[in-house]
């Protein structure tokens, strides 16, 4: 019965986060209280918890992880700061004179922020808010409308800088590590954030060109559905003044980190600075916006590391009870070869992706199976990817999907839940596809980090 404990912790934290306790100390309480009764009946070591101490002073030595709270401060300010908005505004006008187009400038800004905010639900809501009653209005089909903006949303999984590969890049470049070591290679390579944000780029503007070219083939095949939007048209300085900063600033962030000029951390920091001085340029940053963006930053990032301490307190007892070997023996015994097994691990994570939110997954299930896959022979890189694209098509499938539920919550009430349904199937199509490309075609995720290291 002991070798069934690791997955009864497991049962137990889904239980207890589907009747809606907190995410971190649901995963810390379900350890503590598993390795208090492991210990009292002689199955557990308690001397492993000791090493809780140093896994929070890690944390917070952790210079990688420091890119974190400056990426979300860097959203938070071009949110705020409306920036978004005139972003959407503006590429409306450019692109909404044709069938269709007022649904590109949707996914083209939706993209954009994504890459800003790396944070699922803030896109999407942001987005619903902005984007949907101007669609509705313009006569998009419901169905569309809503499935456009949904995936979009979703596209800050996967377009660096992203939050999630900051986290992913760092949880794997550990797994990475274990694995090796697991293999007896004592001169260990690494594999960084920066490599998983390069990894990402050729994937991220794949998946935006097929949510592009759907649009554009329902705007071609069903033109009631994406119909032109008459515009006043925009000025060319009006343009420039809405679409170069921002996308200057996004640049900056990620040339630093291609060019090898700055660390994913250095770049955050640049980010968040830019993005100040982009506010206060448009005058839209005063004291009392600075204090809710200081206080949404401090919220954003206390709830991520507070998860981050719980999963190591639940991964450590888990390891302690044998769950490692416990889910490597059970590989063994299925015999399903390394791409079965990555198979059965990317369906378990598709599923628990209903239900836990990707930092849970990011820091409990990822370390857990990570070094296992690894140790198979896949490479870390296109690992971290499919992982990212899999959470990102996990978020998006009805009837669980979290970016459903977002944009549920804002969306008008004339949008009915089968219609929302119906609109983001396509892009969950589009998604999986690229899901497949990556498995046939690794090299679209490794080929990138390996010129730039060479």
């Amino acid at each position: 019965m002991t070798g069934e404990i690791p997955l009864l912790m497991f049962l137990a934290v889904c239980v207890f986060l589907l009747a809606g306790f907190p995410v971190a100390l649901t995963l810390a309480g379900v350890g503590l209280v598993f390795a208090a009764l492991g210990t009292v009946l002689g199955v557990f070591d308690a001397s492993y918890l000791s090493a809780v101490p140093t896994r929070i002073f890690g944390t917070i030595g952790n210079e990688t992880l420091v890119a974190v709270p400056l990426f979300i401060l860097m959203g938070n300010i071009l949110e705020r700061a409306h920036i978004a908005e005139d972003l959407l505004k503006n590429m409306a006008q450019l692109f909404g004179g044709r069938p269709g187009g007022l649904g590109i400038a949707v996914i083209l800004v939706g993209a954009l922020l994504a890459a800003s905010t790396g944070i699922v639900g803030a896109t999407v809501v942001t987005m619903g808010l902005l984007s949907l009653p101007s669609m509705l209005r313009a006569g998009y089909s419901p169905a569309l409308a809503s499935g456009t903006i949904c995936a979009t949303g979703t596209l800050g999984q996967i377009i660096p800088p992203s939050i999630a590969l900051v986290l992913l890049g760092d949880v794997m470049a550990s797994a990475y590590q274990r694995a090796q070591l697991q293999m007896g290679i004592i001169n260990t390579s690494t594999v960084s954030v920066g490599d998983l944000f390069v990894g990402a780029l050729i994937p991220g503007m794949i998946l935006v060109g097929l949510y592009l070219a759907w649009v554009l083939l329902v705007a071609r095949i069903s033109p009631e559905k994406a119909p032109a939007v008459q515009s006043e048209g925009a000025s060319l300085a009006e343009l420039v003044r809405a679409l170069v900063p921002p996308f200057l600033l996004i640049a900056l962030v990620l040339g630093s980190i291609l060019a090898g000029a700055a660390t994913p951390t250095e770049a955050a920091g640049v980010g968040a600075v830019g993005a100040l001085l982009l506010a206060l340029q448009r005058g839209q940053m005063g004291w009392a916006k600075l204090h809710e963006v200081g206080l949404s930053t401090m919220r954003i990032t206390s709830m991520v590391f507070l998860i981050l301490i719980g999963a190591a307190v639940f991964t450590l007892v888990f390891r302690g009870f044998g769950g490692e070997e416990l889910i490597q023996s059970y590989f063994e015994h299925m015999d399903l070869g390394p791409h079965g097994a990555l198979l059965l691990v990317m369906a378990a994570i598709f599923l628990l992706g209903f239900i836990l939110d990707f930092i849970e997954i990011t820091f409990v299930v990822v370390p857990i199976v990570g070094p296992i896959l690894l140790a198979m022979g896949f490479d870390p890189i296109w690992l971290g990817i499919m992982v990212a694209i899999n959470l990102q098509t996990s978020f998006l499938t009805p009837p669980f999907g979290f970016a459903l539920f977002y944009l549920r919550g804002v969306a008008p009430e004339g949008l009915q839940t089968a219609q929302l349904y119906r609109g983001v199937i396509p892009f969950v199509m589009l998604q999986i596809a690229l899901l497949a490309m990556l498995w046939m075609i690794p090299e679209l995720a490794t080929w990138l980090p390996a010129q730039l290291r060479g």
